[in-house]
């Protein structure tokens, strides 16, 4: 009787992120490679999971916490006119990195930096910015990578100890590298801190703009309520600091309703088909129960 529900949501979900190629249509011929992370990364365990949601909406809020690189995505991003399609492109990059193999990272890492050309100018308070800047591209990175684990460790299904922690963080340092971000923190601690205490985030005039644009997107209207949840449940794992910065605050309950989101997601969508693909390409085993296997063959079609 439930299968029609999980079904919808599939569907629903997946629409969502259909607006740009499928980044591991091809993966399958290269069996063997283990892209950057592989089998038994933290990796592929965090960003697998349906938490990872929730880390993606974080992630986009904290950026817009640095006036410079608000002010590139303003001036050049086309999120505004176009949301699913970067949506989709930003999930196919994550994905392509997360779960590749080594031509398929190489590719996506490539696009990036291809698209971070000419994306250069002045902000509000006069610095110049540019996405290919070592810094400015180590708030990104380091912000994506804080996001992933916050919600992880606030909505995941198991607890992280503090070794894993520091194992995944240690692990995205190697894909940090490749788009030439610097500095890359290497242990959890170390990252909040570098965020925390950063010393070019500041207000700008486009934080409100952006905050409430990611509050509201233009979804379909079937989505949006399960879409506040997951972005209020975002918004409880923000530090206080950064939330008052941003114009936000926790909402009583929030955390709460985001657990109970994050597992219906869970339940009804498994975890990402996509770290089954990888499972299957280097022939490690694949776990039990942890993957909606109707949701795969989906995949494996639109291959």
């Amino acid at each position: 009787m439930l299968e029609p529900i999980r079904d919808r949501v599939v569907a629903t979900t997946g629409a969502l992120f259909s607006h740009a190629p499928y980044p591991l249509a091809q993966t399958m011929e290269h069996r063997g490679s283990a892209g950057l992370f592989g089998p038994g990364s933290m990796t592929w365990e965090i960003v697998g999971d349906a938490a990872a949601f929730v880390g993606g909406i974080r992630a986009l809020l904290v950026q817009s916490a640095h006036p410079e690189v608000l002010a590139g995505v303003m001036g050049h991003s086309r999120y505004r006119v176009d949301p699913l399609g970067r949506l989709s492109r930003t999930s196919a990059y994550v994905t392509a990195t997360a779960f590749g193999a080594d031509v398929e990272v190489e590719a996506a890492v490539a696009a990036v930096r291809r698209a971070h050309r000419g994306v250069e100018g002045t902000s509000h308070r006069g610095r110049p910015y540019a996405a290919a800047d070592p810094a400015h591209a180590a708030w990104v990175h380091n912000v994506l990578v804080d996001s992933f684990l916050a919600a992880f460790v606030a909505y995941g299904p198991r607890r992280l100890d503090a070794t894993e922690a520091d194992r995944f963080v240690f692990e995205q340092t190697r894909l940090g590298a490749l788009l030439g971000a610097a500095p890359l923190p290497d242990t959890a601690g170390a990252l909040r801190r570098w965020i925390l205490e950063h010393p070019d985030v500041a207000p700008s005039p486009g934080v409100a703009d952006t905050v409430g644009f990611l509050r509201r997107p233009p979804l379909p209207r079937s989505v949006r309520p399960a879409y506040r949840v997951l972005f209020e449940a975002a918004v409880a794992t923000i530090d206080p600091p950064l939330r008052g910065l941003l114009g936000l605050r926790e909402r009583w309950g929030a955390a709460g309703a985001g657990r109970t989101a994050v597992r219906a997601l869970r339940w009804a969508l498994g975890a990402s088909p996509s770290w089954y693909l990888a499972l299957r390409r280097v022939g490690a085993p694949v776990p039990p129960g942890r993957f909606r296997m109707s949701r795969v063959r989906d995949l494996e079609r639109r291959r």
